[in-house]
């Protein structure tokens, strides 16, 4: 899994959050990619590739992001269909609960499809 957030900050704390959320048993494998190259705000193609390669282990990698132009990047990057690992999806999920929602599902053992459908279940969640 890979989280691509405009902060480096914010990606990093929120795969902390889904990890520590989703304790025992195995961890899912999950990187996060923040910001650009020299710890500004925005998005990097560079850090998403490298992100998605750290956490890839042959059964496709979900990539979850926080706002518009994180989503062009990824989109950009699946076009040109040799900078990702094969099997890389982009999530339509809301960041937070989404990744939450997706490191357990992929720490209970679900496969790349399960992992979509729970972190894209996360729109439903209703707060009252």
């Amino acid at each position: 899994m890979v989280l691509v957030s405009h902060s480096r900050d914010v990606a990093e704390a929120v795969a902390r959050l889904a990890a520590g959320l989703a304790g025992g048993g195995g961890l899912a494998p999950v990187a996060a990619a923040g910001g650009t190259p020299d710890g500004g705000f925005g998005t990097s193609a560079e850090l998403i590739a490298a992100a998605a390669a750290e956490v890839d282990r042959g059964a496709g990698v979900a990539v979850l992001v926080d706002l518009g132009s994180a989503v062009l990047t990824v989109k950009a990057l699946l076009a040109e269909g040799h900078e990702l690992p094969d099997g890389t999806r982009l999530v339509d999920a809301p960041f937070l609960e989404g990744s939450v929602a997706a490191v357990v599902a992929a720490s209970a053992g679900a496969d790349l499809d399960a992992v979509v459908a729970a972190a894209s279940e996360a729109y439903t969640y209703r707060k009252v």
